[in-house]
């Protein structure tokens, strides 16, 4: 009643304001027509509320009849939850039973099927990484989902999946003896997927064209090295795919690729050298001036004390060579004395020892300065490896390779320029003063014939 009234003051106040609202638009209504309108809206709201009381007695029932279902249902699950929960345990305690049973009457053959089930694990892995597969695919597959099927739904493996893991096991080491010829899609360096007649080596090898290929496991297919090994083992290859049936060598991996991987990655020597970065560069460009001054003093001595050699045996001097013109000394002052012609032959001897040294000391200075160079462009990779620890720590040995390959190659290039500069030195300059020593020998010989003339005269 409370509500009812409270609706009704609020009515009242509504349609005063209503009424009031109307009276100041139109000025047209008097206090009995709004008496008379209020009265009217006071017998509308009480039929609105008796309405709202009705609906709202109905959904109360209607409610109470719904908590009813709802608690019926709820007793009814609570009984069947009750019911299913001692079937379940009836049905394990049936299971444990069938299952002792089964192992009972399974006996040895329960050892057997894990042994089998354990095998068949094994070789799965096996015949994935195995080449042969490239020829006689889905072996994997098949001994993958007899194992998950012995493993997951513990079913017993047929006599005919026994037969076919043995039959899978024994073609395996068959076809490992076997060197044969089969086609495939190949995939090329470049992208491209050619079919191509491949030859497997045993389970160790792919080949074709001249190149090494590698079966991929994930998509089992065979693909090209994108960087194949080195020549000497390409020519290999060349001769095992061009050879009709004799035996020929070749570069066998016995370890199914790994050690083939290694020698991809081996840097090649154009890849060494240019590890050895700018110093490197620079002491091979040394190298190659001393190499070629070396080759150029070696040829011009050759011929020099080939010619000496002639000027030894011949009767007159010839101006081709520094014999000659070391003897034409003696011919140019016919009456010099001993002391004079001592002096001008000394004079000759001096103005040929610069021609026969030519280069040899620049060729020396080279075999020194080489392995310098080397030692400063090892501590320049040192430098380089000290400073990549302090940035990045010494957690990843890959960091630091690339400092200290500039140190052992610069060192290398600086021993290899140094070692043959030092013995083409060695020799040139041997030769050299045994040439000189031949002018010598004969100048003294001429001094002596000067001074026995002198003497007799």
């Amino acid at each position: 009643m409370k509500i009812l009234t409270t609706l009704c003051s609020v009515a009242l106040l509504v349609t005063a304001v209503q009424g009031q609202s109307m009276a100041q638009e139109s000025n047209a209504l008097n206090l009995d027509q709004l008496l008379k309108q209020l009265e009217q809206g006071q017998v509308e709201q009480s039929r609105e509320n008796q309405q709202r009381e009705k609906e709202f007695a109905q959904k109360v029932n209607e409610q109470d009849r719904m908590l009813a279902e709802a608690v019926d249902r709820r007793d009814g699950q609570l009984s069947d939850s009750e019911k299913l929960e001692t079937q379940f345990e009836e049905n394990e305690f049936k299971l444990a039973d069938l299952n002792e049973a089964m192992n009972r009457r399974l006996g040895s053959l329960k050892e057997l099927f894990g042994v089998l089930q354990q095998v068949a694990g094994d070789t799965k892995g096996k015949f994935q990484n195995s080449v042969i597969s490239a020829q006689i695919p889905g072996r994997a597959e098949f001994l993958d989902g007899l194992a998950q099927k012995m493993g997951s739904s513990s079913k017993l493996a047929s006599i005919e999946e026994i037969e076919r893991v043995w039959f899978e096991m024994q073609r395996e080491m068959t076809e490992s003896g076997k060197v044969t010829k089969f086609a495939t899609d190949v995939v090329e360096a470049d992208g491209n997927k050619v079919n191509k007649e491949v030859t497997r080596v045993g389970s160790f090898a792919l080949v074709a064209d001249g190149k090494y290929l590698e079966y991929l496991i994930d998509s089992a297919n065979v693909a090209e090295l994108v960087r194949q090994p080195a020549q000497r083992y390409l020519d290999t290859v060349e001769a095992l795919e061009n050879s009709n049936g004799e035996l020929v060598e070749f570069g066998l991996d016995p370890t199914g690729g790994s050690i083939l991987r290694l020698k991809v990655q081996e840097p090649s020597y154009q890849e060494r050298i240019e590890q050895g970065g700018t110093v490197g560069y620079i002491i091979l460009i040394v190298g190659a001036i001393g190499m070629i001054l070396a080759l150029e003093r070696l040829v011009s001595l050759t011929m020099t004390r080939s010619k000496v050699n002639r000027q030894l045996k011949a009767t007159q001097a010839n101006n081709d060579n520094p014999l000659g013109r070391v003897i034409k000394v003696k011919d140019e002052f016919p009456q010099a004395d001993t002391e004079t012609l001592e002096l001008k032959l000394t004079e000759a001897i001096l103005g040929e020892v610069p021609k026969l040294g030519r280069n040899l000391t620049i060729i020396k200075i080279i075999s020194v300065v080489a392995p310098l160079m080397g030692l400063l462009g090892t501590v320049t990779g040192m430098i380089k490896v000290f400073q990549d620890i302090t940035l990045y720590g010494t957690g990843d040995p890959k960091i630091m390779a690339g400092g200290i390959s500039t140190a052992l190659v610069t060192t290398v290039l600086g021993l290899v320029v140094a070692i043959p500069t030092t013995l083409l030195y060695a020799m040139l300059n041997t030769r050299s003063k045994n040439i000189v020593f031949i002018l010598q020998e004969q100048a003294s010989g001429i001094i002596a014939e000067r001074a026995e003339k002198a003497e007799q005269a």
